[in-house]
């Protein structure tokens, strides 16, 4: 077993710069590109991120690559776990591959099937936990204990952060004149990882994080001033379900300190911003990745001179697909 263990400081500049170097070939720096047709509905100019060419088809496999190397450099690892509502788990599924890993993923029963097939293309060993995320995160801990295995935590910790904040980094380099930022948000470690980047960079720029009406514990939790246990609903954006943790270390403080705004958005806004993107710019994305435009399209976010918009994966349901497609 490894003594490889999670660190407790807070992540830093230097721990992203850290990991665009370690993230080499395994992540790929994925295009920023101009989105006409949503530029002219919002009225300004609008970038879209493109983590959903990931090769999982979403930006968690940054965190876990960068998690897993940096665990490595203290000692041999035996295999990793982690807990997830799925994106997650195929980024640690992908990055244990690609370093000759066995990977254990803990989940809750309403995991969407999509993501259960990606999980198992990757070889990953997957257990379905209960009804939440806090049960699939115990069995987490119990296999961790049980096996040896190095634990991969969604959002909470340093070096998750520090790989998601690559995004920012990418962002600010492919456009300089970027003035805002809309970014996703769950348990928030893309959040932080991307504001911490942006803002120690450009801090004129601002930082915009939007939920999902039914999953909204960092929005709850940012109100209060401490973490929130809130309770769920069921959402299209279902990788953004799961809260932040009673004992939440990094992301809740990041987000105080370096976000300007958060805002929430509807189930109708997520699906309108869905069928928008597939039809008007032919781009097939999951509810979590629609988050930002619906933002933009309702209005909620005014648009910017130069906004740029993270889409975070494609990874959706074949019979959501199916109905935005046929526009029911």
């Amino acid at each position: 077993m490894t003594d490889a263990v999670p660190r407790e400081s807070a992540p830093t500049m230097q721990d992203v710069w850290t990991a665009r170097s370690r993230l080499g070939s395994i992540a790929v720096r994925t295009p920023l590109t101009e989105a006409a047709a949503l530029g002219e509905a919002v009225g300004g100019t609008v970038l879209l991120k493109h983590e959903e060419m990931q090769p999982i088809g979403a930006f968690k496999v940054r965190g876990a690559v960068n998690t897993l190397l940096a665990r490595s450099e203290a000692g041999p690892l035996t295999g990793a776990v982690t807990f997830s509502t799925g994106n997650h788990g195929m980024g640690v599924a992908y990055a244990a591959r690609r370093l000759g890993l066995p990977a254990y993923v803990c989940l809750p029963d309403e995991v969407p099937q999509a993501k259960l097939d990606g999980l198992g293309r990757l070889g990953a060993h997957v257990e379905l936990c209960g009804p939440t995320q806090e049960d699939a995160a115990r069995r987490a801990e119990e296999l961790e204990r049980e096996r040896g295995l190095t634990p991969v935590a969604p959002f909470d910790d340093p070096d998750v952060i520090a790989g998601q904040g690559t995004i920012g980094l990418e962002m600010l380099a492919a456009d300089p004149r970027i003035d805002a930022v809309i970014v996703p948000v769950s348990g928030g470690g893309l959040l932080a990882g991307v504001a911490l980047a942006v803002k120690s960079n450009a801090p004129a720029v601002r930082v915009i994080g939007v939920c999902a009406e039914g999953a909204r514990a960092m929005y709850e939790s940012v109100r209060a001033g401490r973490p929130v246990d809130f309770t769920e609903s069921p959402t299209l954006a279902d990788s953004l379900r799961g809260g932040i943790g009673a004992q939440n270390r990094h992301t809740l403080r990041l987000t105080q300190a370096f976000v300007d705004d958060l805002v929430l958005v509807s189930e109708q806004e997520i699906e309108q911003a869905m069928r928008f993107l597939l039809r008007e710019e032919r781009l097939v994305v999951e509810g979590a990745a629609a988050v930002g435009v619906a933002a933009l399209l309702s209005g909620r976010v005014p648009a910017n001179r130069r906004t740029a918009v993270l889409i975070t994966g494609r990874n959706v349901a074949g019979d959501v697909l199916a109905r935005l497609a046929a526009g029911d």
